[in-house]
């Protein structure tokens, strides 16, 4: 019998957490199965990343001159990030006229006369270094505050990303030349290869466009992971499939890199709201079946890859929305994806740290919606989003009380659950209770009666996230949150559960609830 958890997934992200400091573990990391470990221990380490710009045209992490660089990253580790996903463009590392420009010259060039006053205020021990030198200072900065660092090469020419025309997609294009990129790599894991906190070097964000093909994907790629394994033994190398980032499916049919890399090598995907075909389905169309379909999508094009007999780890490298406005169907979104996440236990990052940019495809101090801090990187954009993804990385629970009462918690004491699969009890760990419904708009109870269908859960709809069970009338009743603000959880009619039925457009969120497998050796 698998121990379980039973965690929601929806409108318990409202309530506070303990805070989770960053777990205690030693460099370098490997992969184990599925899974990426302390090389040393043995122990798994989670990833649970932000991702931080310095890929665009002033090739300078951004935000420098918003806040000292000591205080930005100490947000990242107040908001409970361990780990960070730091772009950078190819010809930074390639084009001694690209990394040799001090920051001054970079500002002036571009005419950023007003980034350049806000860096020389907050940083301005580093307005005289050049680039690279900078992004040596953030690499370590992040690494003196316990920040793991996975360095990401994200374009070839510094720019904003991406389109199909970019000319930086795929090998071939005009500013994506194989070799150089190759040369990139190498100089960059060589660069970094001392640096204990750089656990992870990608060979490409995201391959797009017209050139896009599996052979020169498998062919290009698996020179690139295997010279940067070369050079750097030491690092977690992902990789990333073709359709930006979306799709590894023809790997089920062409082997890639047979030996794991010495068990470094991490697939990655990317999930966006954008990324569906048809993005407004999340209004228009049952969530629970375009949830469940999203999800189906990301397990045959990549997920697949962390099950069967030779599993590895898949890395979320990137996923977020508007956290500035978010609409209904961007929480839809967000609700399923965590799902996705919580369930298959993940590794991931957040788009993005940045509250803004130096110059964003030909506009300064343009916002980033999708930011974790605002415009000035001195607060949180959206603190409650932020808080709805501590789950990810600590542990909520459903917990019984003193009083038989369940309820959600972030308490360090927390209930353990059992479940064997449809139709049978969900049961409380070293006990003879189990879950019982009582009736519609009631609190289900704890009860000695495990055989009756008041007793027997099964997951319903097809998004497989409510968690269900008849009443003594036959009537079948949902786990439900009480409401937005409560941690009580009652039993209510089931919302939406007919495949079939395209007309229902009602949201059953407060009844998303998922059976979590522990890691517990």
């Amino acid at each position: 019998m698998e121990k379980m958890l039973l965690k929601t997934l929806q409108a318990i992200f409202l309530f506070s957490l303990l805070y989770f400091a960053i777990p205690s573990f030693s460099y370098p990391l490997s992969t184990r199965g599925r899974r990426i470990i302390d090389e040393e221990t043995g122990q798994r380490v989670k990833l649970s990343c932000v991702n931080w710009a310095s890929h665009l045209e002033p090739m300078i992490a951004e935000g420098l001159d918003k806040q000292p660089l000591s205080k930005i990253v100490a947000q990242i580790v107040q908001n409970k990030f361990n780990c960070v996903r730091l772009t950078w463009p190819t010809f930074l590392f390639t084009r001694e006229i690209f990394g040799s420009r001090t920051v001054t010259y970079s500002f002036d060039s571009l005419d950023l006369n007003e980034a350049k006053a806000g860096f020389a205020k907050n940083n301005p021990a580093l307005l005289n270094m050049t680039v690279i030198q900078v992004y040596d200072a953030v690499v370590d900065e992040l690494g003196a505050q316990g920040v793991m660092v996975l360095l990401d090469n994200h374009v070839s020419q510094p720019k904003w990303c991406c389109n199909n025309d970019d000319g930086n997609g795929f090998f071939g294009d005009t500013h994506f030349n194989p070799d150089e990129w190759v040369k990139g790599l190498v100089t960059v894991a060589t660069h970094f290869k001392h640096k204990k906190q750089v656990v992870s070097i990608s060979t490409r964000n995201e391959p797009h466009g017209a050139r896009e093909n599996e052979n020169d994907w498998l062919k290009y790629i698996g020179i690139g992971a295997k010279m940067i394994h070369r050079a750097n033994p030491h690092v977690l190398v992902p990789v990333s499939g073709i359709k930006y980032s979306r799709d590894l499916s023809f790997l089920k049919e062409k082997p890639f890199l047979s030996n794991n890399l010495d068990n470094k090598l991490v697939y990655e995907a990317h999930w966006y709201k954008f990324s569906e075909e048809h993005s407004d389905i999340w209004d228009v169309q049952p969530l629970n079946r375009v949830c469940a379909e999203s999800s189906l999508y990301m397990m045959d094009h990549s997920a697949f890859l962390t099950d069967g007999d030779n599993p590895v780890p898949l890395f979320l490298g990137e996923f977020g929305l508007n956290q500035q406005d978010l609409t209904d169907s961007e929480r839809r979104y967000m609700s399923c994806i965590k799902a996705f996440i919580a369930e298959r236990d993940f590794d991931w990052g957040l788009w993005a740290l940045q509250g803004g940019y130096y110059l964003r495809e030909g506009k300064t101090g343009t916002e980033e919606t999708f930011g974790v801090l605002n415009g000035n990187w001195d607060q949180l954009r959206n603190p409650k989003f932020i808080e709805s993804l501590h789950f990810l990385q600590g542990m909520i629970q459903v917990h019984v009380n003193g009083k038989n009462e369940l309820y959600v918690t972030n308490s360090s004491v927390w209930s353990r659950w059992s479940h064997d699969g449809n139709g049978t009890p969900i049961r409380l760990m070293d006990s003879a209770q189990c879950l019982k419904v009582v009736g519609d708009g009631l609190e289900p109870i704890l009860s000695t009666d495990c055989s009756t269908q008041q007793s027997a859960w099964s997951e319903v709809s097809h998004s497989k996230l409510q968690l269900a069970a008849k009443d003594v009338n036959g009537d079948l009743l949902c786990l439900d949150k009480k409401s937005p603000d409560s941690s009580q959880i009652l039993t209510t009619k089931c919302i939406c559960i007919e495949d079939d039925d395209s007309s229902c457009l009602d949201d059953p969120q407060s009844q998303w609830f998922k059976l979590i497998r522990t890691n517990i050796k």
